[in-house]
């Protein structure tokens, strides 16, 4: 899972710099106002919100633009529909893709995502194909490079978490959704910095990708698919070894 994770902590902060240049503030406000709809204005009685509220603050987008998000979610938005829709497929390789999307044209977004999976030399495939693959966890990103892992992983479980991986720069912790809030609490009070918490679908099993080219053809694809407008969320069941990892880093 190291590679994997590498490329999640890689992931989460190049949103967080496209953010800053206004490039990915529509897409953080747009599922700010589906969770304000679906779920409520209050983000201490809606998970999803709440998530949605930090991933915003998280890439820096204005606390005004984010309180509008949720005023006008809550209002209904009126005149504007988004739909929700998980495509699945194969990418190369046959590593398992799930990608969330909130669109306000099916067909068009639907008609996309087959160019972007078939130019990779992968497929779209039917709904249910490879989601069994993946599990919702609460995922809490702490950063620090020079923790000291064991009192980290015991201040993890007594919290009630189930995971701990070192990503490169900082620990990925996974738990159940529901003790998210409870474990990033308790990791703050202990003084470590969260960086974020977000639910996620994490892959049960891996698929190892051998070779730099086929890592860097799947990793371009995968980012072809982050950069969609309508792209919520990408997961991905590969695992990159991580001399290959950090030489496609670096």
């Amino acid at each position: 899972m190291s590679g994997h994770s590498k490329w999640a902590n890689i992931k989460h902060r190049k949103s967080a710099q496209d953010a800053k240049r206004g490039k990915e503030f529509q897409k953080y406000i747009r599922a700010v106002m589906v969770a304000s709809k679906e779920g409520g204005p209050d983000p201490s009685m809606n998970i999803r919100l709440k998530s949605a509220v930090e991933r915003a603050r998280a890439a820096n987008v204005p606390v005004d633009t984010i309180e509008k998000a949720i005023k006008k979610g809550a209002g209904g938005m009126e005149g504007v529909t988004y739909d929700e829709i998980n495509y699945e497929g194969y990418g190369s390789g046959g590593v398992a893709v799930l990608v969330d999307v909130l669109t306000d044209n099916k067909n068009r977004t639907a008609s996309e995502m087959r160019l972007l999976f078939s130019r990779s030399g992968g497929s779209l495939g039917e709904s249910g194909c490879v989601s069994w693959i993946f599990q919702r966890k609460g995922v809490i990103r702490v950063s620090g490079k020079d923790l000291d892992e064991e009192l980290l992983l015991m201040a993890c479980l007594e919290a009630g978490a189930e995971d701990l991986v070192n990503d490169g720069s900082g620990y990925s912790i996974s738990c159940d959704p529901a003790v998210m809030s409870q474990v990033r609490d308790a990791l703050t009070e202990a003084g470590y910095v969260v960086e974020s918490t977000e639910i996620e679908k994490l892959p049960k099993t891996t698929v190892e990708i051998k070779g730099k080219a086929e890592a860097e053809k799947l990793l371009r694809f995968l980012e072809a698919l982050e950069d969609h407008d309508d792209v919520q969320n990408v997961y991905a069941n590969f695992d990159i070894p991580d001399e290959i990892m950090e030489e496609i880093a670096g």
